[in-house]
């Protein structure tokens, strides 16, 4: 049966070693009731065109422009589509996947995030598809909350994630 972690059972796991989640900027005020609010390190602009095929050795993904935050940390974002990296280091154990959704007010404001599923053994930093819809744009600042992760504990261990994004931003 696959159920999803708890804020008791994520406690518990950030106390092995790795730890479950790890770089964050308030642990306590990130910390929710199903699970843990990521917040925003960096945010780049796609400055090209990506590829998949059939084979991932054909694989391209978009070339980035990292974009900059004022001297308050602050940025005005147009409407268009980003890739984002949270501040936060992922250690998931091989009986454990998880999924993200954008917060609240995120979607409140015209704003959502996109993420792939993050599979159980995969450890990294991981990078997202933030897409502005908000036709007046939106103004972000560094290391606020964005998106909240959950996580799933499996009925059994699998193998464990082994792909070309293992370790990626670390």
């Amino acid at each position: 049966m696959t159920a999803i972690l708890s804020k008791q059972g994520i406690r518990r796991l950030l106390r092995q070693e790795p730890p479950l989640i790890e770089g964050c900027v308030n642990l306590e005020e990130q910390l929710q009731p199903n699970g843990i609010d990521l917040t925003l390190r960096e945010i780049a602009f796609p400055q090209s065109v990506g590829k998949i095929a059939i084979n991932n050795s054909q694989r391209q993904v978009s070339d980035l422009a990292p974009l900059v935050f004022d001297g308050l940390g602050f940025i005005d974002l147009i409407p268009g589509a980003y890739i984002i990296t949270v501040n936060e280091i992922v250690h998931l154990p091989k009986n454990i996947m998880a999924l993200a959704r954008p917060r609240s007010s995120l979607l409140r404001c015209g704003v959502t995030i996109d993420t792939a599923v993050w599979d159980a053994g995969y450890s990294g930093r991981s990078q997202s598809l933030m897409v502005v819809y908000n036709p007046q744009g939106f103004r972000l600042q560094r290391n606020a909350r964005i998106m909240q992760i959950i996580f799933l504990q499996l009925t059994d261990a699998t193998e464990g994630y082994d792909g070309a994004y293992q370790g990626e931003n670390i």
